[in-house]
């Protein structure tokens, strides 16, 4: 008997083609789109972008058409609002930066989808990222790394748990994406050349700071711009404007670049320093994920990313409660910034990650 796949389909080439090539291989396959705007006129503004907008239902259907799949609408409002733009807010407003499609993927593309593909009879669900499910020879799952370095998405999804890995199938982590282009092309699949979305999906105009002073009807002071030793060098327009290592939109005149070191909200200061001062060896986070290990009983060498653009890092990494750990880089990483995750990496494959509290001086 035919598994059973549900891929969520965000009207883009990369879901379209997953969809495509799980049906070449055998599966049963359904499409659906996770309905998450919030209302009409915020979708209709995300229109050409991101897996939001209105036309990314009206592309998933063409497609799901096209190959013959049957396609469902699913309402993921509630678990989208909770999840992600209610973390979101919170995040900034505590001086943290957030990363939305981290908890997107653990609590909406995995959780909340999962439990309704399950409903529909699903065996497995699928997405169209660039990244690898492997068993390893452990009996557990992990993340691996994807064909191509460059549209690489292991990072953002190393909080899965090790149920939802059971039952997740990635078919695109083993084509670079221009390889994804051309299957899209021989198949027929009309959104073969679709742009990439690049913006946070549910803010289009990626003015996040407008987004959250809106929906929390907060407007956040203004406070000062102070150097390490306390001296006020200016003004700055609301402490949710900022995130570390950040230089543009500080409009100080300084004589010399200036650079964001720490956000403090009890004082609503931000402070500025030089580009080597943003430089640091040692963190520690929580919110540990452990993924191709069951636990960490004795420090570890890896090799560690700190964002999703940073290439990463060696790195030891030392449990020191049991939900925390420290991470000590073998050379200072630049912008060490609280709320982001650190991913850790054993050559190719994802050993675990954690949220960033804090630099460690």
């Amino acid at each position: 008997m035919k598994k059973k796949v549900a891929v969520g389909m965000s009207g883009g080439v990369d879901s379209s083609v997953a969809a495509y090539l799980l049906k070449e291989q055998g599966y049963d396959v359904i499409g659906v789109t996770m309905q998450i705007w919030q209302d009409e006129e915020r979708a209709a503004a995300s229109e050409n972008g991101g897996c939001c907008g209105l036309s990314a239902v009206d592309d998933a259907r063409r497609v799901a058409s096209m190959l013959d799949i049957p396609y469902y609408v699913l309402n993921f409002k509630k678990e989208f609002k909770e999840n992600v733009i209610d973390y979101f807010m919170d995040e900034y407003i505590h001086a943290r930066t957030p990363n939305p499609c981290i908890a997107c993927n653990r609590y909406v593309k995995w959780e909340a989808l999962l439990n309704r593909a399950v409903e529909l009879g699903c065996d497995y669900i699928a997405t169209g990222h660039y990244a690898r499910v492997n068993k390893l020879d452990n009996g557990r799952y992990a993340i691996c790394k994807s064909k191509t370095d460059k549209k690489d998405q292991t990072y953002a999804l190393y909080n899965l748990t090790q149920e939802q890995l059971s039952r997740t199938l990635m078919p695109i982590g083993e084509y670079e994406k221009d390889e994804v282009r051309r299957i899209a092309e021989k198949a027929g699949l009309l959104i073969a050349h679709k742009p990439d979305s690049q913006e946070i999906c549910f803010i289009p105009d990626n003015d996040y700071a407008s987004y959250i002073e809106n929906e929390t009807g907060n407007k956040f002071p203004e406070g000062n711009f102070v150097d390490v030793k306390g001296n006020v060098l200016g003004r700055h327009k609301g402490i949710i404007h900022y995130t570390i290592g950040q230089r543009k939109g500080l409009n100080l005149s300084l004589g010399k670049p200036a650079f964001v070191l720490a956000i403090r909200p009890d004082t609503n200061e931000v402070v500025i320093g030089d580009n080597e001062d943003t430089f640091h060896t040692k963190l520690s986070a929580s919110n540990v994920n452990l993924m191709s290990v069951k636990e960490i009983a004795e420090p570890i060498k890896v090799n560690a990313k700190i964002r999703y653009s940073h290439k990463g890092a060696p790195c030891t990494v030392e449990m020191i409660g049991e939900d925390e750990v420290i991470c000590s880089f073998a050379e200072p990483v630049r912008a060490i910034t609280p709320g982001q995750a650190v991913v850790f990496y054993d050559g190719d494959v994802v050993v675990g990650g954690a949220t960033i509290d804090r630099v460690i001086e």
